[in-house]
This record gives structure tokens, sequence and C-alpha cells, in this order.
């Protein structure tokens, strides 16, 4: 006998309208959607229901796991702390970010990602996690050993993303070079000669390495059928490069010119939703409002607030001056990136994809989770 599940009179959100209703699940999967209380089932009191959230781009994961320099906790502890908060944001399909390619000022040591990785499989194995958790490998590029690093993971099929990242400065994310100073001088403490020296080094990495590395990558990526992302594209220069390498998704362009290229090449553009929420960017580069508001943003990231996925559409949605409806901010976090990562099965409410739902309820300007269900099972 299959096992169903009824939630009625919730406003229930499409990809393109909300309708007041009930959904059936049975097997975990969506059954039926229909207009009007069905009378019986679990009683949403008018709540929306959403697809789960979808999240191609976090950091969150290192902060759990390097809390403080010099300071690594158990990797499983850190994966179900960062895995309990996702969920209870209403993330249910999570790609987890891993560096690839560092230097001897990154903190990270040679096989600890690897380790990480094979802790996040053995916490999903061992049935430790709420979401589903995919892996995204931030290649830099400019690194040397990045193909080092980048060959630990040419099997594993949980890697579904990977990015092409260069953050040498004079270039994309810190093309002003004041700007690169007054970020990563503090940050490595060191005096002014050392930090020249520092600059050059990353510059003539990046001269040696990046495009050599950006073809091997986005090669192996084509061959395994695993999702490019472009990363920082600040110029057409660097959206053209990104065709030529297959992107599929721009990560936070820095300029409204490289965004508005990559959307009209049918590349989906993601922006933090942090920014969403602050307002404008926290590097001083453009606002995802603006983007919004100009009809060439396509997806949101929560990057280093899990909670902002949710947050973030709810706040373009309310914004008039923006223009989009609540379902379409939501596609953002939802559908469309799951399309971009090849994930058919998810991010729409849609009979015959999968039960990842969530149960959300507004009171004032931050929304509040009720319930978190993936494939049809309560999580969070």
């Amino acid at each position: 006998m299959s096992a169903e599940t009824v939630f009625t009179n919730a406003r229930i959100v499409l990809e393109d309208a909300i309708i007041e209703g009930t959904l059936v699940i049975r097997d975990g999967r969506i059954a039926e959607i229909s207009e009007g209380n069905a009378g019986t089932g679990e009683d949403f009191g008018g709540d929306l229901l959403i697809p789960g959230l979808v999240e191609l781009h976090t950091d969150h994961l290192e902060g759990h796991y390097a809390p403080r320099p010099g300071v690594r906790w158990n990797k499983t502890a850190a994966i179900q702390a960062h895995d309990a908060q996702v969920a209870a944001s209403g993330i249910t399909t999570v790609f987890d970010c891993l560096r690839m390619g560092a230097d001897d000022t990154d903190g990270f040591e040679a096989g600890e990602m690897r380790a990480m990785a094979d802790a996040i499989i053995n916490a999903e194995k061992e049935e430790r996690l709420r979401a589903q958790h995919f892996l995204h490998l931030r290649c830099e590029v400019s690194a040397a050993n990045v193909m080092d690093h980048f060959a630990a993971f040419e099997d594993d099929p949980h890697v579904r993303l990977a990015s092409l990242m260069d953050h040498a400065p004079g270039q994309r994310q810190f093309a002003d070079l004041q700007q690169y100073r007054r970020y990563y001088k503090p940050k490595h403490a060191l005096d002014d000669d050392a930090f020249e020296r520092f600059i050059a080094r990353r510059q003539a990495a990046s001269a040696t390495y990046a495009e050599k590395h950006r073809q091997m990558i986005s090669d192996h990526c084509a061959a395994r059928g695993i999702a490019v992302a472009s990363h920082d594209d600040a110029v057409l220069a660097h959206v053209e490069e990104a065709l030529g390498h297959g992107v599929r998704i721009a990560e936070f362009p820095t300029s409204f010119e490289a965004a508005k290229a990559s959307h009209a090449a049918g590349l989906s553009v993601l922006m933090g939703a942090p920014n969403v929420v602050r307002g404008k960017s926290h590097s001083g580069n453009i606002a995802a409002r603006d983007l919004a508001a100009a009809g060439v943003l396509d997806v949101l990231s929560s990057d280093y607030v899990p909670f902002s996925l949710l947050h973030a559409p709810f706040i373009l949605a309310d914004d008039e001056t923006i223009g989009i409806s609540l379902p379409q901010a939501l596609s953002m976090v939802t559908a469309t990136p799951a399309r971009a990562a090849g994930l058919d099965d998810r991010g729409r409410i849609a009979p015959g994809l999968r039960a990842d739902l969530v149960r959300v309820r507004r009171t004032d300007d931050v929304p509040v989770v009720g319930a978190v269900f993936r494939a049809g099972k309560r999580v969070a």
C-alpha cells in the first residue's frame, strides 16, 4: 500500500502562479495538486507551500569546520551543524563548496577537502543528514596545484558543479588593487614590501596557469556531464571566455555589462542572497536588486548566510520598483538553480516530482519556516 500524505488549505506556489488548494504526496513524490480545501489532511491554515530550496554555492560548511584560525572541528559534527542550519532555512538540496587549489596562505592542508567530501558522503550513508548534499568544486585556476587537488575528485559522482575562479589581484573581483590591499593585507598580516611581493606572486601565477587549468577542468566536466560556472566575470571578454568553456552559470558577475551579456547568452546569472538582503555587495560590486529590476538575475545563492536564501525572494517580490512576482522570485532559489545543475526531478511543485517542500508563514518582512519535507519525509 502506498504511503500518502495530504496538505490542504495551503497557498501553493507554482512556477507561474499561487493557488489555494490541496497537495497529495505518495511514496516521496507529488501525486496530485488541486484547488480548494479537501477537508482532510494537514490543514496549513493558509500558509504558503513552496518547493524546497536549491543552494548551488555555499561556503557555510567551512565556518563550522574551521570556526577560528588554526582550529579544526570534528568533520562529521561540523557537517551535521551545517546541515541542520541549511535544512531549517528551507534548503533541501545543497551544493557544498570545497576549495581546489591553494598556496601556503590559504590555511587548508593538502587532502583536507577530500577528507571533508568523504565525511559528507559517509554522513549521507549513515542517514545523518536532512538535506541532500552534492559537491561543488571551487577551482582556483591560477593555483599551481589545482589539478592535483582536482584529481582526487575526478571519478566522484557526488561532484555536480565546478566553478572556474581566479582571485589574482588586478582583475575580476579585485580589479581595484587598493580594495585588494584593504582586504588581504590585514588578513595575512604582511608589511608593505612583503605584500607587494605577495601581489606579484599571485599575478604571475595567474598568467602562468589560469588559462591552461580552465581548459583542463572544463574539458573534464564536459566529458562527465558536470555543470560549470564562471566566477566574478567583469568584462565582455570574460563572458566570451566562459561561453568557450561551456559554462552554464555565471556566478557573481561584478559589472552590469557582464551580467547582461551572460543572461543574453543563456547563462544563469547567480548573485548572493545576502547582497539582496543587505541591499548591496559586501565587496563593493553591483547590487543584486539592480540586476533583478533589469531582468538579468536568474539564481540566488545563500553564499555565507543560509537563511538569506529564503529571505531574499520575499524582499524582491515585496519591492514594487523591481516588478517581479513571488513565484518568479522563488524560482531563483528553486526551479532555475535545479535546471542549471541538471536536476530535473525537483525545484517545482508539479505531479511526479520529488516532494521537497517547505511550509512558510509570513507575519512581517521576515518569513518563518514552519516545516521542511525532503522526498515527503519531514526533516525540519
